[in-house]
């Protein structure tokens, strides 16, 4: 799939993306006009107020929802057939791993899935537990993992098939401030050992802009983006960029941006 690319189109783009849901007390507009490009090898964040769509776009770019209106592209494909060609993994909040499969085999469910070889699942699966810094817990279950481990348990089960396009739903919200900084250091290892495209979903201003080349801020419903910004940060950040001029700059600038939006609660 990947030598018939177009490395100069964008990854995911959306025109005048609309998603409304009909419900008994009348429509729910969870998406209006929504416009935007992701370029190859970006980390994007959506960022915002419950309620604002930013977890119903990334739905949408993995065909778990259907927009209602405007149209939508993921590696040139329509949302379902990116995901029958398998173009993207997705992470959720929750780690979702079966408790009694052992990490590896929670790793090799895809993989059995799309008839990988024994041999080729137990290649993937080395080099990914690998990746995430898990070698040598292969065979221990989720319950004997931390909630971080089993965090990056289920990255490595997204990242097993090598898909182009990597999207996550608030992966480390649930997790404690020092677990959370440790993740998100070690995702951006990741994503410059990869060059994967990544969406990530935070309601954390100092994340997104610590993880991010590009920040969507987002209002609340009707979901609609109200700025797009672009990270003037260097690709390799240790914590401590948190501190400075321009890391501060840029979280103002979202600041205001989810204030503009009606989001002071964020």
């Amino acid at each position: 799939m990947k030598d018939t690319l177009n490395a100069d189109a964008p990854v995911i783009e959306a025109k005048g993306l609309n998603l409304t849901f009909e419900t008994g007390d009348g429509p729910v507009h969870a998406l209006r006009d929504v416009n935007l490009s992701v370029e190859r090898g970006e980390f994007v964040s959506f960022i915002g107020p419950s309620g604002c769509g930013k977890t119903t776009f990334l739905r949408c770019v993995a065909a778990l929802e259907h927009p209602t209106g405007g149209s939508l592209t993921v590696n040139g494909m329509t949302p379902d057939e990116a995901r029958r060609r398998r173009a993207y993994g997705y992470v959720f909040q929750a780690a979702g791993l079966y408790p009694w499969r052992t990490i590896a085999g929670n790793i090799a469910l895809p993989l059995e899935i799309m008839g990988f070889s024994k041999a080729e699942q137990a290649e993937r699966i080395e080099r990914v537990l690998d990746l995430v810094e898990l070698k040598g817990f292969g065979k221990k279950f989720p319950w004997q993992l931390s909630g971080g481990m089993q965090q990056r348990a289920s990255i490595a089960r997204a990242l097993a098939f090598d898909a182009d396009i990597l999207l996550m739903d608030e992966p480390f919200g649930a997790l404690d401030e020092i677990v959370r900084d440790r993740l998100n250091e070690e995702l951006l290892k990741l994503w410059a050992a990869t060059g994967k495209t990544i969406g990530f979903v935070t309601h954390s201003i100092p994340e997104a802009v610590y993880l991010s080349t590009k920040i969507v801020v987002m209002s609340p419903r009707p979901g609609r983006i109200t700025d797009v910004i672009d990270s003037p940060l260097p690709k390799e950040r240790p914590l401590d960029i948190r501190d400075s001029a321009a890391f501060i700059e840029i979280a103002h600038r979202v600041r205001d941006g989810l204030r503009a939006g009606h989001g002071d609660e964020v």
